[in-house]
């Protein structure tokens, strides 16, 4: 078989890049292991952060591709390569336009969560929009899905040091795919292979592990083989917020960031709660049992949003994960910490609020840098169990803008492109909402562009 580009993955990053370059005349094949496609992006909490939208302007939100970057750079550190945000805040505002104009319904709340100094989380359902970009190449004509076919090795000419195609395992056997132009690896992450994990991220042996199920690393490991040099593996961490016993989402709330804090099995605060969820995943998992409880009162919760999986409180608690007394001693009791040390942690943490400085822990907003705090006052009170969880593993293959794959000498795998989850360099030590996704979208885009040798812009 042969296609002008070989996409291996049909998740949000696949689909993105193949509609993008049918758009521009090529032919593309796209390899999907699982039965279904979606990967781990339809199982997302659907956040995409865009900036500068007319959403945000209609709802008197100011921001702009500027702030979008220098709120990742603020959270990536020195991690975070400032040439893959740059990409990524040049041009995600025409990706919301590009998914609008093909029909991408987003919800109309707008949300500020980790990372986000305003509200810039753009809500979809995730399977469907998958599924709508899926369609849409359908109708072009041009990309060909083979669903329940593995990529097993990239075929590879070592003179050129140029990848020329993919050997994969079909339903009917094995098949020898050439790529004229391409091969982009859009094959997510390596959350369901234990010992990739253990080898990289021993910290989170402890952590909940969510993720498409056919994301065991198969891209990372065969352009590793190649010699593809590696970024942020040091920096998998688990997402705060998990109930450890549900099992029905795959995103429940987080609702420190509507006003709520975290206490452990003491009853203690351990954490700025405002951080971004990824390094409060990380500060769970160092408590006792590596959980933790969120403690808020009825305005807290009221403030959720059903239109948002990560903040639909209501939904929680009609489903019984919300642990509920009228005092806080009754809660205490309920969820097996000190009384004393519950009622202390809770008036110390109203003391900060009322005289605008936390001097436990410094948390001045809700979220980042936005909201103002709220006292947690008015019964009844509720405690969400949560412990951490790895929806990502935000790390992976070193990418130039162009989204090239680069090796551990610092040069070009030509032929060899990455989106999506595989990459890493972007989040460095943090992770902002709905850039995950986004970073899909907008990376898959530009790796069928270059492929094609097409200007970024």
């Amino acid at each position: 078989m042969e296609a002008d580009i070989l996409i291996v993955g049909g998740g949000a990053a696949g689909f993105a890049c193949a509609l993008e370059a049918a758009e521009r005349g090529a032919t593309v094949l796209v390899l999907e292991k699982q039965p279904e496609t979606g990967g781990s992006s339809a199982m997302s909490g659907g956040c995409l952060a865009f900036a500068g939208t007319e959403m945000q302007r209609e709802q008197g939100i100011e921001d702009s591709a500027e702030l979008l970057a220098n709120d990742l750079k603020q959270l990536g550190g020195t991690d975070a390569d400032p040439a893959l945000i740059a990409a990524f805040a040049t041009h995600q505002l025409e990706t919301y336009d590009w998914l609008k104009a093909h029909g991408q319904v987003f919800s109309p709340a707008l949300e500020a969560s980790s990372g986000q100094s305003v509200p810039r989380v753009h809500t979809v359902d995730p399977a469907d929009m998958v599924r709508l970009l899926a369609a849409r190449c359908r109708t072009t004509g041009k990309v060909t899905l083979l669903v329940e076919t593995a990529a097993r090795r990239l075929q590879h000419d070592p003179a050129a040091h140029r990848v020329t195609g993919v050997l994969a395992e079909g339903r009917d056997g094995p098949i020898d795919i050439r790529a004229r132009n391409g091969v982009v690896l859009a094959s997510g992450g390596f959350s369901r292979n234990p010992d990739l994990v253990r080898q990289f991220a021993p910290d989170c042996e402890h952590a909940v592990f969510v993720g498409g199920a056919g994301n065991v690393g198969d891209g990372l490991r065969m352009a590793w083989a190649l010699g593809a040099d590696l970024r942020d593996m040091a920096q998998i961490k688990g997402t705060f917020g998990k109930h450890p016993t549900d099992e029905l989402n795959n995103h429940s709330c987080l609702c420190v960031y509507k006003g709520a804090i975290a206490v452990n099995q003491d009853g203690r605060r351990f954490v700025d709660e405002s951080l971004s969820y990824k390094l409060l995943g990380a500060a769970c998992l160092r408590q006792p049992y590596g959980a933790a409880f969120q403690i808020l009162d009825e305005p807290i919760l009221r403030s959720g949003d059903n239109e948002v999986r990560i903040l639909d409180f209501e939904r929680r608690l009609e489903e019984g994960l919300f642990i509920q007394a009228d005092t806080l001693e009754g809660l205490a009791r309920q969820i097996e910490v000190p009384e004393e040390m519950l009622t202390k942690t809770v008036a110390d943490y109203n003391a900060y609020v009322d005289s605008g400085e936390d001097r436990e822990f410094g948390r001045k907003h809700l979220v980042h840098n936005h909201g103002a705090l709220r006292r947690i006052e008015t019964a009844p009170f509720y405690a969400y169990p949560s412990t951490a969880a790895v929806y990502g593993t935000y790390c992976g293959l070193r990418v130039d803008p162009a989204m090239h794959v680069i090796d551990v000498f610092g040069e070009r795998i030509e032929g060899l492109l990455a989106a999506g989850e595989v990459v890493g360099g972007f989040h460095g030590n943090a992770y902002m909402t709905g850039s995950a996704l986004g970073k899909a979208l907008v990376f898959g885009r530009i790796a069928a562009r270059t492929a094609l040798g097409a200007a970024a812009g």
